[in-house]
């Protein structure tokens, strides 16, 4: 199968760890172990979460004396893609000798008139006590919320159009090649009315992200791999429980944290809606049983998954 990973940002930093080199190296060659079994059956592409890197960068700009202006976050954006990627292309060429992979620094399309750009959501950067937050905010006109007991930065993530790569990554694919692409939902642009592209101050949702190339790469299954077995339905209340083969209409009757959770099964409701193929969202641990149908929340237009299963 043709298969797109989708995987979150706490694979490469933990919540809580310190944002050090060696420490993110560590986890995406940790990482990459389940990724790199998923590649010896199927073609494979990944993209990857980016918010605690970039809002680590952006604050190291934000604090540079030696800048006149901190760099804005499409040029952050870029820069983390070329780390994750690099990290991830290394990790996976060690653990795969003779496979080709390219980490590929891609751009992705908005809308200049999105109203996202108006209503910051997406969560950025490290977690912060309540108090040391709204004087970060107050020093750097940063917009924080809440995220669980703590607080973030947040910033617009205005809705994925297009990667604009698309063409070139569906000839590496067609090469054999195992592409990472699309980091932190990819660098955002807009085009102008003369076709140029400029780059634009947010963070793109990268689940939705992949979501759309998925789609546009005619993959077999697109999957959301994070830390959680699998979504749940009563998250934190005594009804709580999993979800396992589910349908787009199922999910969307239900209600999920729109700073976590959420984007994470629209993606993938997406997808199915779109395509009438698999998607699943579960932990990356889990990645070959999730394909398998054994693990995760599976999401199908018939709540069955492998296409036999009497599910």
């Amino acid at each position: 199968m043709r298969v797109i990973v989708a995987l979150g940002g706490n694979a490469v930093l933990r919540r809580g760890q310190r944002p050090d080199a060696d420490v993110q190296l560590a986890n995406v060659r940790a990482a990459v172990k389940p990724l790199a079994q998923l590649a010896r059956e199927h073609e494979l592409v990944i993209t990857h979460g980016n918010g605690p890197q970039v809002g680590l960068l952006a604050l190291e700009s934000a604090a540079d004396p030696s800048l006149s202006r901190p760099y804005p976050f499409d040029a952050l954006g870029a820069q983390t893609q070329g780390l994750i990627g690099y990290w991830m292309q290394q990790a996976l060429q060690n653990a795969l000798p003779g496979r080709p992979v390219l980490a590929m620094v891609t751009q992705t399309l908005v809308s200049a008139v999105d109203p996202a750009f108006e209503r910051p959501a997406k969560f950025v950067g490290q977690v912060y006590e309540r108090e040391q937050a709204e004087k970060l905010a107050a020093e750097h006109g940063w917009t924080v919320r809440p995220d669980g007991r703590q607080w973030r930065r947040v910033v617009p993530s205005p809705a994925p159009q297009r990667v604009v790569e698309t063409r070139l990554i569906r000839k590496m694919i067609g090469a054999g090649v195992i592409v990472v692409c699309a980091g932190g939902g990819g660098i955002p642009v807009v085009r102008d009315e003369r076709g140029r592209l400029t780059g634009v101050e947010a963070v793109v949702d990268k689940d939705l992200t992949g979501a759309l190339l998925a789609e546009a790469l005619e993959c077999d299954a697109f999957l959301s791999l994070t830390d959680v077995p699998r979504v749940m339905r009563g998250f934190g209340t005594p009804e709580q429980r999993e979800i396992g083969h589910t349908t787009p209409h199922e999910l969307r009757a239900l209600d999920f944290p729109a700073g976590s959770m959420g984007p994470k099964v629209e993606a993938a409701c997406r997808f199915v809606e779109k395509t009438g193929d698999m998607a699943a969202i579960g932990r990356l641990d889990d990645a070959v049983g999730i394909l398998a149908g054994t693990a995760g929340t599976i999401v199908t237009p018939n709540g069955r998954w492998p296409l036999t299963s009497t599910l």
